[in-house]
């Protein structure tokens, strides 16, 4: 069993940079893919950014390529994603999961565990 908790969400203007951290419980966390995935209102919920367990490997949707950076500190039991240049179109609950393999990346049906998410409004 992993409990995942995000935090750093929050309102900021068009432009500006923000940090959203996943922290994560369970000593195997180091063997999880990571992704992040967000869902506005009326939405689907969307792939936004994957890191392999050993962190050597990332994958980002092209909506935020170049933007946003997912990075791990396995040692703190914590993913992070830097989301930079924010745009009103980034605003959503943004949500992290886990899983043990890295198919399917991009794909929410496929990961096993969940965080409760953490709203970013993007104002312009």
């Amino acid at each position: 069993q992993v409990q995942l908790i995000e935090s750093g969400g929050g309102l900021v203007q068009a432009g500006v940079s923000l940090r959203l951290s996943c922290a994560a419980s369970g000593r195997t966390f180091s063997s999880y893919t990571v992704g992040w995935f967000r869902q506005a209102p009326g939405k689907e919920r969307e792939f936004v950014a994957a890191i392999i367990g050993s962190g050597g490997i990332t994958r980002y949707a092209d909506s935020v390529k170049g933007r946003f950076t997912i990075s791990r500190d396995n040692a703190k039991n914590t993913v992070y994603l830097q989301m930079g240049s924010l745009k009103p179109e980034d605003t959503a609950s943004y949500y992290c999961a886990c899983k043990g393999s890295w198919i399917d990346y991009s794909c929410p049906r496929t990961y096993d565990y969940w965080g409760q998410g953490t709203q970013v409004t993007v104002s312009s």
